[in-house]
């Protein structure tokens, strides 16, 4: 299975198409509005106005300390309100019970053909490449403006 077979709803119920990615790097995070990391929709909101060749997706998920609890509407009226954020939001989704197909993309090696990855709380980002490739995974602490994450999405600041 490559990413670009891949589908999502986005916040708002409409279908998110992977395909529609390809020749693109994509930074997919898993979000939650009341995480001690939550200040990073900032620098995602940044990364997302200042680069517009990486597209951002953020993926909201309850699973870490049920930090995420809010509806559709409450979370996207939370992102806008409080970081105008403006880059993609998908609909809340499962990692830990019932995994979403696209975490277990992200997750499974024998899928992604690249790594093994436990997401261990909000905030974990993907990097994936402009031929649907998963270069990296890199945990909550690491934020978006890294050095590590600059250097994989190629960017020089």
């Amino acid at each position: 299975m490559s990413f670009y077979d891949l589908t999502i709803k986005d916040i708002q119920g409409e279908q998110i198409d992977m395909r529609a990615l390809s020749g693109r790097k994509v930074m997919l995070v898993n979000v939650a509005s009341a995480c001690g990391y939550t200040p990073q929709y900032k620098q995602l909101q940044e990364m997302h106005a200042s680069f517009p060749e990486i597209d951002i997706i953020g993926m909201p998920c309850n699973d870490f300390g049920k930090q995420e609890p809010g509806t559709s509407e409450e979370i996207q009226s939370f992102c806008s309100m409080q970081y105008g954020v403006q880059f993609r939001l998908t609909e809340k989704l499962n990692i830990i019970a019932d995994p979403h197909p696209l975490i277990q993309w992200l997750t499974q090696k024998q899928l992604n053909g690249e790594l093994d990855v436990e997401v261990k709380w909000n905030f974990s980002k993907f990097l994936v490449d402009e031929s649907g490739k998963l270069v990296a995974h890199f945990p909550s602490a690491v934020e978006p403006f890294d050095d590590q994450i600059l250097k994989c999405l190629n960017i020089n600041i």
